[in-house]
C-alpha cells in the first residue's frame, strides 16, 4: 500500500528536499525523518541509481533507519539521510560537493551529514567549506572524528560475538565460519577482527579484486556473489547494500545467524518473521551497525573522547540481548521488537 505521496516508505517524514544544479551536475535528495531527539543526523550516499524513484526509496528508508539507529544507541540525534544521484561516469567535483554543502547549510542545522557509501573524509572537507553541519572530518592523535567505518566494524564484530553466544553458546568466533557479503570499509574491518580471533572467512564482492585483497589479508576465501547467501556457514554477515534478505534468499540460507553492517537488510516487513520461522537469529541492522554514528555524534557534539566512543560501542551487544530476550518472551521476531522500541523512543510508538 502506498502513502498519499505515492511512496510506501514515506513514514511521516518531517522534510524532503530535492536539490538540482545543472551547472555542476548536482542532483540530490535530503530526507529528514525525525528531529524528535535532536538534529537529523545521517550520512550522504553517492550512488548511481537506476532511476529517481529508486533514489527516493533509498533516501526514505535510510533516513527512517537513522531515526531508529540513533534512538536505539541512546544518542541525542534525530534521523536523516542524503543521497547524491551519481551520473553514468560517477562524476564528483569540488563544485558539486560545495553546492551540496550549501543545500545542507540552508537547512540551518536540521540535518547533519557525514560519510556513507561512495563518500570519503576528503569529500567531507569539501562540504565543510560551505557548512558547519558536517562530521567525519580529519582528526589528530586521540581526537574523535575521521572515517566512521572502523567504528561501525567494531560494533558489528561485537554484535556478531553476542549472536554467537546466544545462538551457539560460544564466547569466541575462533574456529567458526563467517560468510561476508561485501569487501568495503566496514566488511574489511569485520573480517580483520574475525580473522584475528581465529575465524575462517569467505568473502564476496562485486569488485572481485577487492574481495581477493581482503581474503589475502585475512587468510580467507573468495566466493561468488551469487553463492554467498546460500553458503553453509556459522554466520552470514551482510556488509554491502540493503534489501538482500527476501522470501527467496531467506529460504536458501544455510546459517543459524545473520548479523552484518549493511543498512535495511530486510526487503520487506515480512522478512523478519521469515527469518524467525527458519530458526535464524537476526541482529537488527540499525542496532548492530551503530558504531559509526556513535563516533559521528560524539565528534559533532564534542561530548567525549575516544574512550567514550569505545564505551558506547561496547554497549551494542547489551542492546541486542535486550531485543533477543524480548523476542523470546513475546514470540515476535527481533526486527519487529527493535522497531517497536525505536518508535517509542522517537515518540511514535
Amino acid at each position: 500500500m502506498t502513502t498519499p505521496w505515492g511512496f510506501e516508505d514515506f513514514d511521516a517524514h518531517e522534510d524532503l528536499h530535492f536539490i538540482t544544479n545543472e551547472e555542476c551536475g548536482l542532483k540530490a535528495i535530503i530526507a529528514v525523518h525525525s528531529t524528535h531527539l535532536g538534529p537529523a543526523a545521517g550520512g550522504c550516499r553517492f550512488w548511481r541509481y537506476d532511476d529517481e524513484a529508486q533514489a527516493m526509496t533509498d533516501a526514505l528508508r535510510l533516513s527512517r533507519g537513522m531515526s531508529y539507529k540513533n534512538a536505539m544507541a541512546g544518542l541525542p540525534l534525530g534521523g536523516g539521510k542524503a543521497v547524491i544521484l551519481a551520473d553514468a561516469n560517477r562524476t564528483k567535483t569540488p563544485e558539486l560537493l560545495h553546492m551540496f554543502g550549501k543545500a545542507i547549510d540552508h537547512l540551518c542545522g536540521r540535518y547533519v551529514t557525514a560519510e556513507d557509501v561512495g563518500m570519503s573524509v576528503a569529500d567531507m572537507i569539501e562540504i565543510r567549506r560551505q557548512t558547519p553541519f558536517v562530521a567525519g572530518l580529519p582528526v589528530e592523535d586521540d581526537e574523535v572524528g575521521g572515517d566512521p567505518g572502523p567504528h561501525t566494524s567494531l560494533g558489528v564484530f561485537l554484535g556478531i560475538k553476542a549472536a554467537v553466544r546466544r545462538a551457539l553458546g560460544k564466547d569466541s568466533v575462533n574456529g567458526l565460519h563467517i560468510a561476508l557479503q561485501g569487501a568495503g570499509s566496514v566488511a574489511s574491518g569485520v573480517a580483520l577482527h574475525a580473522a584475528n580471533e581465529g575465524a575462517r572467512v569467505s568473502i564476496a564482492d562485486v569488485h572481485e579484486e577487492k574481495a581477493k585483497k581482503l581474503a589475502d589479508a585475512t587468510g580467507g576465501k573468495v566466493v561468488g556473489t551469487d553463492e554467498i547467501l546460500s553458503l553453509e556457514a556459522d554466520v552470514l554477515s551482510p556488509c554491502a547494500l540493503g534489501a538482500i534478505l527476501t522470501e527467496e534468499t531467506i529460504a536458501s540460507l544455510k546459517v543459524p545467524i545473520v548479523a552484518g553492517g549493511a543498512n535495511n537488510q530486510l526487503a520487506t516487513a515480512e522478512d523478519g518473521p521469515r527469518l524467525q520461522a527458519r530458526g535464524i537469529l537476526y541482529a537488527p541492522d540499525y542496532v548492530i551497525n551503530a558504531g559509526g554514528i556513535i563516533n559521528v555524534c560524539i565528534e559533532y557534539l564534542r561530548s567525549g573522547d575516544a574512550s567514550v566512543v569505545r564505551e558506547k560501542i561496547e554497549g551494542i551487544p547489551q542492546r541486542l540481548e535486550q531485543i533477543w530476550a524480548e523476542s523470546a518472551e513475546s514470540g515476535r521476531d527481533p526486527a519487529s521488537v527493535a522497531d517497536a522500541m525505536a518508535q517509542r523512543l522517537i515518540g511514535r510508538g
